[in-house]
């Protein structure tokens, strides 16, 4: 089962939605508690119109409403990283989960742009941890064994940039392995890189080596996002990633192909389009770091914000599609614009839509092309189960 919170604007009432109850939990009787079945949940919060750093981690907690915390990636500001912290113990104690801050400027200049958290109602979770700090959450359903981790980065942030990128992919091996799990398992990645205009492709041959020694479970790379962004430990990157064993035949992970681009390799990145994972209960679709690329791998619409928007939805949509979701089954995304100027295109096509309430974080990034204005990242989930 899947729970997602949505980032409403406005009134204290209204600061989220009461969490959306897939129909295999709904029972006769809905004065029943909902929380009867392990299953992961997914927060979106983008701070309100003056609310400051700890209001908004104050309304995180009201909105988990007991769930355990796996993971917690922030966008904004390094310099706010101190008083998010501080806000972080206020409302939780001792932050026993993974951290990942990414500096990806809000479109309005506040000091963070969006808060968004995967959490777990129902069961046990396992931390890991490396060198002493929290790396990671081990958790499980009736149908496989997860493990998200989050903040990862090198030993030696002194050495090469494509040092530091196997450092990173080494230690997000060590740490899968602390909990039973290796690299093969990965079905989804995160790699913020600092100032990656200049060295996405330096940092695209570092991972393919090491990508190149391993054999997957699915047989296909991970979905992944590449973004340029910096992080508060001064590192060239910080890395994300979710891994997932299966425990009977009802799970599986295998790629999606998109029916609107080629394949990421053909122009040499090292991940897949999307990953679609499989269970008794749903579907879960991971669409990676989509933009305005052609079938053929080059930049559409270079210059042009809303035909970028415009291209990369329409890509998004038809990958979401191809597996029977809709834009309507998001639980998570990430819009990032290289320009704070252009978030209004993007505003604008989800408002002609009535989309401007789906669990999104707008980020002010750089993309893996500097001709590239826009991309989107994507979870969805659908439930297979009947009402």
């Amino acid at each position: 089962m899947f729970s997602f919170v949505t980032p409403a604007q406005s009134g204290r009432d209204a600061r989220f939605q009461v969490p959306y109850r897939a129909p295999e939990n709904l029972a006769a009787d809905d004065s029943l508690p909902y929380r009867t079945h392990r299953h992961e949940i997914s927060v979106t919060l983008r701070p309100l119109p003056g609310e400051g750093i700890t209001e908004l981690f104050g309304r995180l907690a009201d909105a988990l409403q007991g769930a355990t915390i796996l993971n917690l990636l922030v966008f904004g500001s390094v310099s706010a990283s101190a008083a998010a912290t501080e806000a972080m113990r206020r409302w939780f104690g001792r932050i026993d989960w993974p951290v990942m801050w990414v500096e990806g400027g809000a479109c309005d200049f506040s000091p963070i742009a969006g808060i968004q958290v995967f959490g777990f109602d129902g069961g046990a979770v396992q931390r890991i941890r490396l060198d002493g700090r929290v790396v990671g959450s081990v958790f499980r359903d009736d149908s496989a064994r997860y493990c998200l981790l989050g903040g990862l980065g090198p030993n030696q942030k002194s050495s090469s940039r494509t040092s530091q990128t196997k450092q990173v992919l080494d230690n997000l091996e060590k740490a899968l392995e602390e909990c039973g799990f290796t690299l093969a398992d990965t079905v989804r990645t995160w790699f913020f890189l600092e100032n990656i205009l200049s060295w996405y492709a330096e940092f695209n041959r570092a991972r393919m080596q090491v990508y190149s020694g391993i054999k997957f479970r699915t047989g296909s790379l991970p979905a992944s996002t590449g973004i340029g962004a910096r992080n508060p430990a001064g590192a060239v990157l910080t890395v994300g990633a979710r891994a997932m064993q299966p425990l009977n035949s009802s799970a599986c992970a295998a790629e999606i192909a998109s029916p609107l681009q080629c394949p990421a390799l053909a122009y040499g990145s090292s991940f897949s389009r999307a990953m679609e994972i499989c269970s008794s209960a749903g579907h879960r679709l991971f669409v990676s770091g989509t933009a305005s690329i052609s079938p053929a791998g080059e930049t559409l619409w270079r210059e042009d914000a809303r035909k970028q928007v415009a291209q990369t939805m329409e890509v998004v949509e038809a990958l979401l599609q191809s597996r029977g979701f809709s834009l309507s089954n998001l639980t998570r995304a990430t819009a990032y614009f290289k320009h704070r100027a252009d978030v209004c295109a993007f505003t604008e096509w989800c408002a002609a839509r009535d989309l401007l309430s789906l669990p999104m974080v707008l980020a002010n990034c750089d993309i893996c092309r500097n001709d590239l204005l826009f991309e989107l990242e994507a979870d969805a989930w659908r439930s297979t189960r009947m009402p």
